[in-house]
């Protein structure tokens, strides 16, 4: 229903992130049962996020929400050992308003270690270009349905 695009690649022992420290927001313990919101500028146009643990089983949402009045997108997730398999992940966050919400759903004896930061910045100046992008159609590309046969 939804379209998605997904890509697996093996990183070095160290991780993609290598040293948590050089990230913008990291690392923080995430409690079980907590969240941690992470508020992210206008020109930001991807962050990544990296979730571990210390060996003990890794639980939880990552959300992303985009905008006051749009529906939030997100991804949740298990591993039975956040230190041999670590989440990492590159998210698209095009427009503004947008906040990475992480929730650990596990229960109080398995804290979470994440670290979340800007991946890439794009050059976004005026007013217009840092509105929501919603319905999946930015200013320019409007080539849907809705608006070849003027229902827009």
């Amino acid at each position: 229903e939804f379209p998605m695009a997904a890509q697996i690649e093996a990183v070095s022992a160290a991780g993609p992130l290598g040293d948590m420290q050089t990230i913008e927001h990291g690392p923080m313990t995430i409690q079980g049962g907590a969240l941690r919101t992470y508020p992210f500028e206008p020109q930001v146009d991807s962050v990544q996020v990296l979730l571990k643990t210390d060996g003990r089983p890794l639980n939880a949402r990552i959300e992303l929400l985009q905008g006051p009045n749009n529906n939030k997108q997100v991804i949740e997730l298990y591993t039975e050992d956040g230190l041999d398999r670590p989440f990492y992940a590159i998210l698209e966050t095009p427009g503004s308003g947008n906040v990475i919400r992480i929730v650990n759903t596990a229960t109080v004896e398995f804290p979470l270690t994440c670290s979340c930061g800007a991946y890439k910045f794009g050059d976004k100046s005026s007013f217009e270009e840092m509105q929501p992008v919603i319905s999946g159609y930015s200013n320019d590309n409007r080539s849907g349905d809705a608006f070849k046969y003027g229902l827009n």
